[in-house]
């Protein structure tokens, strides 16, 4: 990006850098506002947002990464990732059932089904690591 007087404004790593963290921020609100939302209606837009804003913020990241503007952690082993999956889905299923429990399965909550399911940010060649 350049100024008027064509010297540049601000490298574009710092710039993409500063978007990136920018829709970070942003999809860390409108979860919030989903989250305390009191309407279905209005939770569901958010939920939308929400989702619209993680795919955008996914492109900007993969692209910021092929630029080599973004540095990715290193490779983690399959091992390691596959375990903090099951244990997460083990407190995600404990949640449920704890909510189930507490509203007799009244006001369950279901993806709308417009909504994409979030892609990963880092794609990889070698099934060994993530």
């Amino acid at each position: 990006m350049y100024a008027q007087n064509g010297s540049a404004f601000m490298a574009d790593e710092d710039l993409l850098t500063m978007i990136l963290d920018d829709l970070k921020r942003t999809v860390r609100e409108y979860t919030t506002a989903a989250t305390e939302s009191n309407c279905q209606t209005v939770r569901r837009v958010f939920n939308d947002l929400t989702m619209d804003t993680l795919r955008i913020q996914g492109d900007l990241f993969n692209q910021m990464s092929q630029m080599g503007f973004y540095q990715t952690p290193d490779k983690a082993l399959r091992q390691a990732v596959d375990k903090q999956i099951q244990s997460a889905q083990q407190t995600q299923a404990k949640c449920q059932q704890f909510v189930q429990q507490k509203t007799g399965g009244a006001g369950n909550y279901t993806q709308a089904a417009n909504v994409p399911l979030h892609q990963a940010n880092v794609h990889s060649q070698n099934s060994y690591y993530m």
